[in-house]
């Protein structure tokens, strides 16, 4: 699982560069996970899920809304987070500001992760969620998908050989998208007419004659 992490990050880190903004969240399953070194933007909050809540910066349970103002966050990280508690993606998109980036990781349903995901899952009520079922969620709720991109080995095995996976097999996933909002429209600019100066001097080499 680790190994697959750092494939992830490998994968989402270009996108997380690229971000403007001040704020960020960071939404994990991971126990000892925390925000990308060096962290891109200003202020991180960092969230932990375990058994139906969230810990770390802010103590809440995982059923009730997000205790984050609207447009709070212009970078939001999911880590496996949808797979161990029902968060509300609506809520997840409602703290994102408009313009925002959400970066999403899970393990693919379609992969050879499936099995041992279901054997140290089982009890509870954690489920392997698809890419292309979130895609569809995010595009009704308003937000640009830009892309989804499985990585990671074929097998949860810790004697697989890295780097011999074709992409489209990796077991886990990364999603990118963007909020639709004013930062993500370009900035359409009208041309405005302008009067060129006339130049009313003499050609290099003429005279001016008089008429007497």
């Amino acid at each position: 699982m680790r190994s697959l992490l750092a494939d992830e990050t490998v994968a989402y880190m270009p996108d997380v560069r690229r971000c403007a903004g001040s704020r960020a969240l960071l939404l994990s399953a991971a126990a000892a996970d925390g925000p990308p070194n060096p962290p891109y933007l200003g202020q991180w909050v960092t969230l932990r899920l375990a058994e139906g809540r969230l810990g770390g910066d802010v103590s809440a349970s995982a059923n009730e809304p997000l205790p984050f103002l609207d447009g709070a966050f212009d970078l939001i990280l999911l880590r496996h987070a949808l797979e161990l508690v029902p968060l509300s993606l609506d809520e997840i998109v409602r703290v994102l500001t408009p313009g925002g980036l959400l970066v999403l990781t899970g393990i693919s349903p379609l992969s050879g992760w499936t099995p041992w995901w279901l054997w140290r899952t089982r009890g509870s009520a954690a489920h392997a969620r698809s890419p292309l079922e979130l895609a569809a969620r995010l595009r009704r709720a308003e937000v640009l998908v830009e892309r989804v991109q499985r990585v990671g080995q074929l097998l949860p095995l810790s004697n697989a050989p890295t780097g011999k996976t074709p992409g489209w097999l990796g077991g886990g996933y990364v999603l990118v998208a963007r909020k639709k909002g004013p930062a993500s429209v370009p900035i359409r600019l009208r041309p405005k007419p302008a009067t060129a100066p006339v130049r009313a001097g003499l050609a290099p080499g003429a005279r001016r004659s008089s008429v007497s």
